[in-house]
């Protein structure tokens, strides 16, 4: 039966439409997502978050909360001297994660919108989770490696709970603002807070071949800028 190529055109391009949609939500669900085209993705910048003066609270933090552990003897007044150490250091952690927190969060919405606006990705609708799982999950060689040349081993942890704590915030909080027994635990509500957020809507698992990127720390990338622009 003959079809006149206006009819036909259409019915084609309808019948396209819904394999597409069919195979996006497919992707949607979780699953593994493969192009045949690399579409790189935004820098993540970072702000500098192993500083020496607040790395060196962390760890006077550290000390004390293993004399309160060991030291079950120890006058009233030495162990709530330890335990307001051990706070303040567990609050300047809980502040340092969540501008790690921002950063990341901003790179992951810098993400989204530059994949909604690329013709091949837009229909996908790639969450914010996806690109999140990219970074935590399957971090690219050449990333672990410059963020362990930082001195940061435990990448994956700091990331997801920075991200845990930002999602809860808006504004980093005063320690007056927070309880004592949230900062004695806050990486606990972190985690759950992050594994929450990323339940959310999981989206595809990328793979970094396709979305490539690249790290630096924000001093690094100013550099950079400045050295393009004498270049150009």
């Amino acid at each position: 039966m003959w079809v006149p190529p206006g009819i036909w055109d259409t019915a084609t391009k309808f019948a396209w439409g819904r394999a597409y949609w069919r195979t996006a939500i497919i992707v949607a669900q979780g699953q593994k997502i493969e192009l045949p085209s690399a579409h790189p993705l935004p820098p993540l910048i970072l702000h500098p978050f192993t500083e020496s003066a607040a790395t060196a609270q962390v760890l006077e933090s550290a000390r004390a909360s293993l004399s309160i552990m060991n030291d079950e003897g120890a006058p009233k007044k030495e162990k709530d001297a330890l335990e307001r150490q051990m706070i303040e250091g567990r609050f300047t952690e809980f502040r340092m994660l969540f501008y790690v927190g921002k950063d990341i969060c901003r790179w992951l919405d810098q993400c989204v919108d530059t994949c909604g606006r690329d013709p091949e990705l837009a229909n996908l609708r790639l969450p914010g989770q996806s690109f999140a799982r990219l970074l935590i999950e399957q971090t690219p060689d050449d990333v672990a490696t410059k963020l362990r040349g930082w001195g940061v081993v435990e990448y994956a942890r700091i990331f997801s709970r920075s991200i845990g704590i930002f999602t809860q915030f808006r504004l980093p909080p005063s320690p007056e603002m927070l309880q004592a027994r949230y900062l004695r635990h806050y990486y606990r509500y972190a985690d759950y807070a992050y594994t929450a957020w990323r339940d959310v809507d999981k989206g595809p698992e990328l793979q970094y071949a396709n979305f490539p990127f690249a790290l630096f720390a924000s001093g690094e990338y100013t550099r950079k800028l400045e050295e393009e622009w004498r270049e150009s």
